[in-house]
């Protein structure tokens, strides 16, 4: 690029809270339809949805750079149209929190705001090594399935931010696929009989009912000893800020002698 970044158009909501929390959210010039946080950049222009935004709006914003997540094949279809009309597109996928830092730092580059950067990186360190620090010498790891969706049932996989949400909150995500999203049927959860349940609820999960209401559920160990936990999809599944808060209110969840309040 040929100076820093100050005019950005995120398609994935994630990244205007990274941007937001750097104290870059003035260089935001649009924003996607569905996203909201933060409430400032509801004033933005909306540019469509993240996986068809409209390109002469994009165009007519003149942004200088516009930033993707990898995470499906539609996604990267625009990515191609924005580059062929010259646009500069960065394009990331963070699976854990070692790759958000990772972001975080690199949007720091595009913007020459290595500081800002650096500084987000440390806050969100520290408040998950202090969760670490106190569940030191745990005595038990408990098994969670992360429902992603029902019906048609979808889980987190071990290639999801979700997955490194779990393992430092002081658990285990039974699904050993590696993929980010694993659909599952009602006999291989009943096999892996998980200790907690957890039901992110938001746009991919908008209405869930709880597992004690749906036909079969109620076999699963978690369900039967009331362990079910119906978390803020936004907070836990996308990869941002706020995935701290995910692990600091999971931990809580899981190990109430060692964090609770």
């Amino acid at each position: 690029m040929p100076h820093p970044a100050r005019r950005i158009i995120a398609l994935y909501g994630a990244y205007n809270e990274i941007l937001a929390a750097m104290g870059l959210e003035g260089r935001l010039v649009g924003r996607t339809k569905a996203d909201s946080l933060p409430s400032s950049i509801l004033s933005k222009p909306s540019i469509g949805t993240h996986m068809r935004p409209n390109v002469e709006m994009v165009l007519g914003l003149k942004p200088d750079l516009i930033i993707q997540s990898a995470g499906r094949k539609e996604a990267m279809e625009i990515v191609r149209q924005l580059r062929e009309e010259g646009l500069q597109v960065a394009v990331f996928h963070p699976t854990s929190f070692d790759d958000l830092f990772s972001v975080i730092k690199r949007l720091g580059v595009l913007t020459e705001e290595p500081i800002g950067a650096q500084r987000l990186i440390k806050s969100i360190q520290t408040r998950v090594l202090s969760v670490e620090h106190r569940l030191q010498g745990i005595s038990h790891r408990p098994r969670i399935f992360f429902e992603v969706r029902y019906p048609n049932l979808l889980g987190a996989g071990r290639g999801s931010m979700v997955n490194d949400v779990i393992r430092r909150a002081g658990g285990i995500n039974c699904m050993e696929s590696h993929k980010k999203l694993v659909r599952i049927g009602m006999e291989a959860l009943i096999k892996s009989d998980p200790e907690v349940y957890i039901i992110q609820r938001g746009p991919m999960n908008k209405n869930p009912s709880l597992p004690s209401k749906r036909p079969h559920f109620r076999v699963l160990r978690a369900v039967k000893n009331g362990r079910i936990f119906i978390v803020d999809e936004q907070v836990y599944s996308r990869p941002g800020p706020r995935s701290v808060e995910a692990v600091e209110e999971l931990a809580a969840f899981l190990h109430p002698d060692r964090l609770g309040h």
